[in-house]
């Protein structure tokens, strides 16, 4: 199935609204932020997103809502075991060994191939000395998310009104609530199809990624990041592939514009001049040669 992924191109165009996108731990969970004050959000940080919608628990199950919602292709018992997470807490790193070595009798590529769906999709660091590492770069591959404008960081003390230390009836947290007030994030993302011969990743494997991409959020809400919505997801197919049009081009057309002083922070979607489409011209260059799927 690998000849039948084609060539993409992605771009998220992502709203925070009081909410901290991606916290930095190198500045104590602060949202992340550049020193001419736009804010970022990590590729690693939203790969992250999609992994935990569909990560197993412990006995390689998955048990959540979310998944058993999924196509049957996908969350059928006879093809669950296809979409495990690689990146999961307590993996077994001895079971991972031997799948690296081991072949499936079902499908005849290896098992750790069959097994992790973020493997083939992503590419792994799961290097091991000695061992024959035919993953490394994956298909997919995301691109740092970043403000349209500058943001404008909150920060305010918690409290906790039952005591967390010893002689203590109350406690706090100074600055530990750290948001972001409103900001928009531009995230490009790419398909290669030539990575998918070495990593054994799959059309369906990229319809999956579809799926899960516009749940990212609001499948993974938390206190501190209660409001990241995906305003859109878009998606373009190249019918060629080495490309059907330059990237950067599809990229600068999609992305709104920040309305009045661009160095000014944000503090609604209303300030932005939303892209709903591309422009005639570029449409007109395009459209014999690519599929434009709008989600989000």
């Amino acid at each position: 199935m690998n000849h039948e992924i084609k060539r993409a191109t992605g771009l998220l165009v992502l709203e925070a609204v009081n909410s901290n996108p991606n916290g930095d731990p190198d500045r104590d969970g602060e949202p992340r932020q550049r020193d001419n004050g736009r804010g970022e959000i990590s590729p690693v940080s939203f790969k992250r997103k999609l992994r935990d919608l569909i990560e197993q628990n412990d006995k390689d199950e998955h048990d959540t809502p979310f998944f058993k919602a999924l196509p049957e292709k996908f969350s059928g018992k006879e093809h669950e075991k296809q979409y495990l997470i690689l990146e999961h807490r307590g993996r077994n790193r001895s079971q991972i060994k031997e799948e690296m070595r081991e072949n499936s009798l079902q499908s005849g590529r290896r098992k750790f191939v069959e097994r992790y769906w973020d493997a083939r999709v992503f590419g792994n660091t799961f290097l091991e000395e000695g061992e024959d590492n035919f993953i490394r770069t994956g298909v997919v591959q995301f691109g740092m998310g970043i403000s349209l404008a500058p943001v404008e960081i909150i920060r305010q003390t918690n409290t906790n009104k039952a005591g967390v230390e010893s002689g203590k009836d109350r406690g706090m947290a100074p600055m530990a609530y750290r948001i972001v007030d409103h900001g928009v994030y531009c995230m490009p993302f790419f398909v290669n199809p030539n990575q998918a011969e070495k990593s054994g990743c799959t059309a369906d494997d990229i319809e999956l990624l579809k799926l899960l991409i516009p749940h990212a959020y609001e499948q993974n809400r938390s206190a501190i990041r209660p409001d990241v919505r995906i305003r859109h997801a878009w998606y373009i197919e190249h019918k060629s592939i080495l490309g059907s049009c330059p990237e950067h081009l599809l990229l600068e057309a999609l992305t709104p514009v920040k309305l009045g002083n661009p160095d000014e922070p944000s503090t609604s979607w209303t300030d932005y001049q939303d892209k709903t489409g591309l422009p005639e011209d570029l449409l007109a260059r395009v459209e014999s040669c690519t599929d434009l799927i709008l989600r989000g």
